[in-house]
C-alpha cells in the first residue's frame, strides 16, 4: 500500500487528538504525516500537548488546505470545532478522519454529509470501537444470524474523570451521552437498525459540585425488546466495566471488559453462551495485544488506496448523529 501524505488539525485535552497524532507517527509506512496546525488558541490553551507533538512542523490550516500534495486531514479540535473544520478540509479536497461524534450543530452537520457526498472524499470518524477484533467478529456473526434474532443489546461505557474533565462536560450539549455515549449508540444501531422510540434519561448527579449530565442513559424501544445505553463519568472502576451485552435468540455474547490495558496493548475479553442451562458458564475467549488506535487509522488509509472499502457511508454517520441527538434528548 502506498504511503498517505496527511495532516492534522488540533488537538484536545479531553479526546484522542494526541493518540491519533502518535499512531500516525508510529504507522510511518502507511503515513507520511507533514504537518500539524493549531487553531481555536490551542497552543494557549493545551501548550505540554502541542509541545508533545513539536516533532512535526506546525503550519496554519491554511496553508495545509492550500497544499495540493496533502490528500488528507485528521481533524481532532474539541468537539465545537470538529464539523467546521472537516467542512473547510472537505471543501479543499481532502480526505477526512474526524474525530467523533461531530460538532453540536446538526444543521451544521447536515452541511457537512451534503459535502462530502458531493465531493466523493473519504469520510472517517474517530469511533475506535468499529475497529476492536472483537468488536469486529461479534457483528459480523450478529450479521450473519448466529446468534438468531437480536432482542436486547446493553452496552455501557464508564470511567471516573477527574474535575476538569468534568468542568469541561459542562459545555457539551447532552453532557456523557454525546462525549461517549454516541460510541455505544453506534453498536446498537449496527446491532439493530433504527429503534421506534428512544426514550432518554440524562441525569446530572451534582458531584464534586459540577453541573455537567455525568449520567448518561437512555433506552431504545425495538418490537421485540429494550436496549439499553449507560455511560457515567464519576464511577470508581468503571473503567474495567466497560460491556457489551447482546441477547439473541440463539446465543448470548458478553464482551467485558471492552477493553483492558496491558503492558504491550489493549487486550478484549468476551464469553458466547450458547448452551440453555442456567449454570451454563459459557466458552471464554481473550484476544489481544492490539493498539486501538492504529487499526482505526490504517483502515482511513486503505480506504483512501483503495485497499478497502468504507462500510460506513456518509448517510449512516448523519443517521448516528441524529440518533445520538435524540439520546441526549435534543
Amino acid at each position: 500500500m502506498r504511503k498517505v501524505k496527511i495532516a492534522q488539525i488540533g488537538t484536545n485535552r479531553t479526546s484522542h487528538g494526541i493518540m491519533t497524532f502518535d499512531s500516525l507517527c508510529k504507522q510511518s509506512e502507511v503515513f507520511d504525516l507533514t504537518a500539524v496546525a493549531f487553531p481555536e488558541r490551542e497552543h494557549e490553551r493545551f501548550p505540554e500537548i502541542v509541545e508533545r507533538m513539536s516533532a512535526v512542523p506546525e503550519k496554519s490550516v491554511e496553508e495545509i488546505l492550500s497544499d495540493p500534495t496533502v490528500e488528507a486531514v485528521a481533524v481532532e479540535t474539541e468537539e465545537p470545532y470538529l464539523t467546521k473544520y472537516a467542512l473547510m478540509a472537505i471543501r479543499a479536497g481532502k480526505h477526512v478522519h474526524m474525530e467523533k461524534p461531530g460538532g453540536f450543530d446538526l444543521t451544521a452537520f447536515e452541511e457537512l454529509i451534503a459535502a462530502v457526498k458531493a465531493s466523493g472524499k473519504v469520510f472517517h470518524t474517530g469511533y475506535m470501537y468499529r475497529y476492536n477484533p472483537v468488536i469486529q467478529e461479534v457483528l459480523r456473526r450478529a450479521k450473519a444470524g448466529e446468534f438468531g434474532e437480536i432482542v436486547s443489546v446493553e452496552a455501557q461505557m464508564n470511567c471516573r474523570h477527574d474535575e476538569a474533565t468534568r468542568r469541561w462536560l459542562e459545555t457539551v450539549p447532552g453532557g456523557m451521552m454525546f462525549f461517549l455515549g454516541c460510541h455505544l449508540v453506534d453498536l446498537a444501531l449496527q446491532l439493530q437498525g433504527e429503534p421506534q422510540e428512544i426514550l432518554p434519561m440524562n441525569r446530572t448527579t451534582g458531584c464534586e459540585g459540577v453541573g455537567c449530565e455525568d449520567f448518561g442513559m437512555a433506552i431504545l424501544r425495538y418490537p421485540r425488546g429494550n436496549t439499553l445505553i449507560k455511560t457515567y463519568d464519576y464511577e470508581r472502576g468503571g473503567f474495567l466495566r466497560r460491556q457489551l451485552v447482546i441477547t439473541g435468540t440463539k446465543a448470548t455474547v458478553e464482551i467485558k471488559p471492552i477493553e483492558r490495558w496491558g503492558k504491550d496493548g489493549q487486550y478484549t475479553d468476551w464469553r458466547l453462551y450458547t448452551v440453555d442451562s442456567w449454570l451454563d458458564a459459557g466458552e471464554s475467549f481473550s484476544v489481544g495485544p492490539y493498539d486501538r488506535y492504529d487499526g482505526m487509522m490504517r483502515a482511513f488509509a486503505e480506504y483512501i488506496t483503495d485497499e478497502a472499502q468504507n462500510p460506513y457511508s456518509p448517510d449512516w454517520e448523519l443517521t448516528l448523529y441524529r440518533t445520538l441527538l435524540r439520546c441526549c434528548g435534543r
